[in-house]
């Protein structure tokens, strides 16, 4: 469904290296830098990018948005976590763990990253 997100940042450097941290433990490898100043996460199933914003003006959060990634196992989510709250990222929501819901059980953990950005890792539980 999705080609691609980015995210903006104010400091494009302190978001790559909390977003190489936090993705290194799903598998995925550093960000690239491009001549415009912007980071890339190429992966098989889409990209994830970072941005100053082009207008000039200050990056913020989406009040109600939420980025998720995709975890391998409940390990990997909280190996996400970890690295995310390590690497100057906030724990929100409830502290990582199953929700029950309409659509099954997941296993989510919650994190905004420096600039704000509000971050899931999800696995999806057997039924």
């Amino acid at each position: 469904m999705f080609s691609h997100i980015m995210v903006g940042a104010n400091n494009v450097d302190e978001s790559k290296s909390f977003y190489d941290t936090t993705l290194a433990t799903l598998g995925i490898p550093p960000g690239r830098l491009d001549e415009k100043g912007r980071v890339f996460y190429v992966t098989a199933t889409g990209i994830f990018s970072i941005s100053k914003p082009i207008n000039g003006e200050p990056a913020c959060f989406a009040n109600g948005g939420t980025i998720g990634f995709a975890a391998k196992s409940p390990e990997e989510a909280d190996a996400w976590h970890a690295a995310g709250v390590a690497a100057g990222g906030a724990s929100c929501e409830d502290p990582p763990g199953i929700r029950q819901g309409s659509f099954g059980k997941l296993y989510l953990a919650y994190i905004r990253d420096p600039a704000g950005n509000k971050l899931c890792a999800m696995h999806r539980l057997p039924a």
